[in-house]
């Protein structure tokens, strides 16, 4: 059971970056904020949970299992991730690359402190036999100076690719050799950046998001682990028996120049190569989505609609689905995870090239941030455009990659990851 406390601000950005500077004495947080773009059927402005009553921490082995004991345990809201590789946890796959971040492979928690924003409200929820903090904690919230938000300036990195550009584009001949086969038709390509060195975790976060002001941005830590994310895509949400998930698939760059910048956005949507690509996506994620859906509820609201962000333009479906009435919550994301737009088709044989091919554990990216409700509602990002940081080992990471097709050009297919690795890369170099 919690309580409710209701709230109108007339400043309600200042309270948000004193709450986020509060939080931060906590080993356990995350901050789900949409950046305002409230038409992808999101539910609030941003939400906080912090504060840990329980949690659930576990590596792939019957983990979604375990998170279902957990949820029906706890019958109330929790907040954590999916990595990438609980798909060992259903499929026979292996997950055995190089990895120096090391997040676990699920983990969820049950705050005790929930903070919700809608406009200019704000909705106060506190397990019952807290509520007496809420005061205490408003006042210390409100005492924050948003001057003083970063403990110290961050060090500038030195970032350095796990794949540089020759071996990248040897790769992508490996795997147009794979779809020219017969193996795949499609496949996601991801490269790792890394640095050694200490950040300023929300400082990133923060510079993060004033230059990407995406839907799904996520800050995320759990002890010394911190996820920095400005993720612009939809993985999965669950309301009631609808489902709802949005791939996105083709990319071009922003420019200054507007007359540019408008070429480019044309230049993406009319490209046979974006559309094809988007098009094999949205087949894959109706497939998923046909395996939990009623008969014939399956549709595609938006086929590759062009969306502007602050550094790239994307083609976005939306495809929605009625669920059966059978079908358990977990069930609905097991027969769909990972996400199609992360991994290609078929799916299962798109994952094992992958892990072949690949050099790093993707580990928590590719997978998925977001919540489950009491009412046994969810929604969960892409983790994408997103670092990883493990304060402890002092290893900064970020990961970029693109779809790989029979028609790709492996030097463009390299362009492509470069200017999605802008703006983590900006925020590292300072």
């Amino acid at each position: 059971m919690r309580v409710i406390k209701k709230i109108k601000f007339d400043n309600i950005s200042l309270f948000k970056n004193q709450l986020l500077n509060w939080a931060q004495s906590y080993d356990e947080l995350v901050w789900l904020d949409s950046n305002q773009h409230r038409e992808n059927y999101s539910e609030f402005d941003a939400v906080l949970a912090v504060d840990a009553l329980s949690y659930i921490k576990t590596d792939y082995k019957s983990a979604f299992s375990r998170l279902e004991d957990y949820r029906n345990s706890v019958s109330d809201w929790i907040f954590g991730y999916l990595a990438y590789d609980l798909k060992n946890d259903f499929e026979n796959l292996q997950s055995n690359n190089f990895d120096a971040v090391n997040f676990p492979d699920l983990y969820f928690f049950h705050p005790k402190k929930i903070f919700m924003f809608n406009n200019n409200d704000l909705i106060i929820s506190y397990v019952a036999g807290f509520e007496n903090l809420i005061k205490e904690d408003l006042e210390n919230i409100k005492k924050i100076s948003i001057f003083n938000n970063s403990k110290n300036c961050s060090p500038k990195l030195t970032i350095n690719e796990r794949i540089n550009k020759s071996e990248y584009i040897s790769k992508v001949k490996k795997l147009k050799d794979h779809i020219q086969r017969g193996d795949i038709y499609e496949v996601n390509f991801c490269k790792e950046y890394f640095s050694h060195g200490n950040i300023d975790p929300l400082k990133t976060f923060l510079d993060l998001q004033s230059i990407s002001k995406p839907p799904f941005s996520v800050y995320l830590k759990n002890d010394f682990l911190y996820l920095l994310s400005a993720s612009p895509e939809r993985y999965l949400k669950k309301q009631g028996d609808l489902i709802v998930s949005q791939p996105i698939k083709g990319t071009a760059r922003r420019s200054s120049n507007i007359f540019e910048d408008k070429k480019l956005r044309e230049e993406l949507f009319a490209s046979p190569k974006e559309r094809s690509e988007n098009v094999m996506i949205v087949d894959l994620v109706r497939n998923d989505l046909s395996r939990i859906a009623t008969k014939g509820s399956v549709k595609v609201e938006e086929l590759y609609k062009t969306y502007s962000f602050e550094q790239v333009h994307h083609l976005i479906s939306t495809v929605k689905a009625v669920k059966r009435a059978e079908v358990s919550v977990l069930d609905v994301i097991t027969k769909s995870f990972p996400m199609g737009s992360m991994t290609g088709a078929p799916k299962i044989s798109a994952m094992k090239i992958i892990e072949r091919i690949e050099k790093t554990k993707r580990g928590l990216y590719s997978g998925a941030v977001g919540y489950f409700s009491p009412d046994n509602n969810f929604d969960f990002n892409v983790v994408i455009r997103s670092i990883l940081y493990n304060a402890k080992n002092s290893y900064v990471s970020f990961s970029v990659g693109s779809a790989i097709t029979i028609d790709s050009d492996p030097v463009k297919e390299y362009e492509e990851c470069l200017v999605k690795a802008e703006a983590m890369r900006s925020v590292l170099e300072n």
